[in-house]
């Protein structure tokens, strides 16, 4: 059994979190290492595009603001 927790295993997750989440929850017991590294490379996915959603929301509402007062100042002249 092989179990030396590549490298390779987070980038997996991290690229398709869905294999890692899968990956991790086969191998938690009998390949700990690379179960660990496949569910944080998961992890790591998950939260990343949770932040750049929130971000770009927080962003798209700024720039919509921003864009609606220029117009009501300028149709109302």
């Amino acid at each position: 059994m092989n179990d030396s927790g590549s490298f390779g295993w987070a980038v997996l997750g991290f690229l398709v979190p869905i294999v890692g989440l899968v990956l991790f929850l086969t191998w938690k017991n009998t390949k700990p290492k690379c179960a660990k590294k496949a569910g944080i490379g998961a992890l790591v996915s998950v939260i990343i595009g949770v932040l750049f959603n929130v971000l770009a929301i927080i962003i798209g509402g700024v720039a919509a603001s921003s864009v609606s007062t220029y117009a009501a100042s300028f149709l109302l002249g």
